[in-house]
This record gives C-alpha cells, structure tokens and sequence, in this order.
C-alpha cells in the first residue's frame, strides 16, 4: 500500500507592487506626490493661509519655492539634478529680500524619502520660528 500525498496547489503569484513614489520621475514624484504633501504638512499646522508652492523643472539647479506672508516670507529646495537623491541646497528670505544664504539641505540622508523631505522642510522653517513659536 503506498500513500499518495495530497499534491499542495502552487502558491498565487504575488500581484506586482507599485513602485514606491519616490522611484517615480523626479518630475512625477514632485508635482504629484511632494507638492501636496508639503501643502498639507502647512495645512495642519495652521500658520500659514496663503502659502504658493511652485516647481521650476527648468531652471538649474531645479527649484521648489514656497512664498506667503504677502510675499515677505519665501524658502526654495534646489535640486542640483532630477533626481531626489541628488546633492540638495536650502534658501529662505524674510521681508521680502532676496536670499542671501544658501546651506546644504539632507546631506546626510541615504535615501531620501517624501516623508523626510516634508519633515526637513517644516523642521527647516521652525528652526527659523516662522511656522511655530517656542
């Protein structure tokens, strides 16, 4: 008498996961997911009403701007490529002046992710007391 066994049917194939959104086209992975993140980060804090993001593909270095406060409070991340792994830079100006420093932004970051660009930004402006006040 020999036993048979029960033959186990083959496991499902996994469905394909979605890419993460920061392996997306850094030109996607900005205007799709990074913009309305960082307008909803301002969104819960509640201090700034009328905040303007704007993304310059274009320009070189690329550079993401936010203004509000009438224009008397701007920052830009600049991106010296497409890419948002690339070495990055932080301006910011008060009283509508131009910048007049420019410091490294996430240098030491492996990998950059959506969530910790936000986070560096918003920690970025508080170091500046502009969003909260201690």
């Amino acid at each position: 008498m020999s036993e048979e066994l029960p033959l186990k049917p083959a496991p499902a194939a996994k469905p394909a996961k979605a890419p993460a959104v920061e392996d997306l086209p850094f030109a996607e992975f900005t205007s799709q997911h990074l913009l309305p993140s960082l307008e909803q980060a301002f969104q819960r804090l509640g201090v700034v009403s009328d905040l303007q993001l704007h993304l310059d593909l274009e320009a070189t270095p690329i550079r993401l701007s936010g203004v509000w406060a009438g224009g008397q409070r701007q920052f830009a991340v600049l991106f010296a490529a497409a890419n948002i792994n690339a070495q990055k830079a932080f301006t910011y100006a008060d009283a509508g002046r131009s910048p007049s420093t420019v410091e490294p932004f996430l240098v030491d970051e492996r990998k950059i992710t959506l969530d910790l660009l936000v986070f560096g930004i918003i920690q970025r402006l508080n170091a500046q007391k502009w969003l909260v006040r201690n």
